[in-house]
């Protein structure tokens, strides 16, 4: 095929991230729709018999240690490999942020399905990252990040959580970080938003990212 230079340099980072989410995305679907786990229509039950230092199932531990590999990885990734857009800084504390959500919810056990729960309804494309131009995942960022991360993960970790278990450990953490997540959720359904206006409007001539640089920009 006849790519651009600039889309071939982007072709790696972007076949890797389609492969990795691809198969974390399905092993989400798998442990929310086809186990015994009701963690999906029922959000609270996360927090159902929680205590300090409770087993973790093994194929949760599973997606606990696949989501950390990853986001630990793309730390590294971001700063030093993939191609550096007016949005990595962003997506710098983004990585941090989740890395950091996961790690310390499976070691205090902060729900045996929180990140879980998070990570699977979080696994439409992240973050801009699998297709350029970003709208080509307009309606899975909306419904997964913008609707069901608020009404699935936000309802049970902020409301459920106290009402389960009224001494939970790092309540205000794990909610703040969570928060985090979805502020950023919002920074980049507004590049989305943009994108398509730009197409409306008649001001993008061909399909770019709108998170990129211009050339001019990035030889100052």
């Amino acid at each position: 095929c006849n790519l651009q230079p600039k889309d071939a340099a982007k072709m790696p980072e972007s076949a890797w991230k389609l492969l990795f989410y691809t198969v974390s995305w399905s092993y989400g679907i798998y442990l929310l729709f086809f186990t015994d786990y009701p963690f999906f229509y029922d959000p609270p039950s996360v927090f159902y018999d929680w205590k300090k230092g409770m087993d973790v199932p093994t194929d949760i531990a599973i997606a606990y240690l696949l989501q950390c590999s990853f986001y630990g990885h793309s730390i590294y990734a971001t700063a030093y490999m993939d191609t550096w857009r007016k949005d990595s800084v962003v997506m710098l504390l983004h990585h941090v942020v989740t890395l950091t959500l996961i790690a310390f919810s499976y070691a205090f056990r902060a729900g045996q399905g929180a990140a879980l729960g998070g990570a699977a309804l979080g696994l439409t494309p992240s973050p801009g990252s699998l297709l350029n131009p970003p709208s080509s995942c307009f309606p899975g960022r909306f419904w997964f990040r913008l609707y069901w991360f608020p009404l699935k993960v936000l309802y049970a970790t902020c409301y459920s959580s106290l009402q389960l278990v009224p001494n939970i450990p790092f309540y205000f953490f794990f909610n703040a970080l969570l928060l985090i997540l979805t502020l950023m959720n919002i920074y980049w359904f507004l590049y989305i938003v943009l994108f398509v206006a730009k197409v409306l409007m008649g001001q993008m001539q061909e399909v770019n990212d709108v998170r990129e640089y211009d050339v001019e920009d990035s030889k100052k």
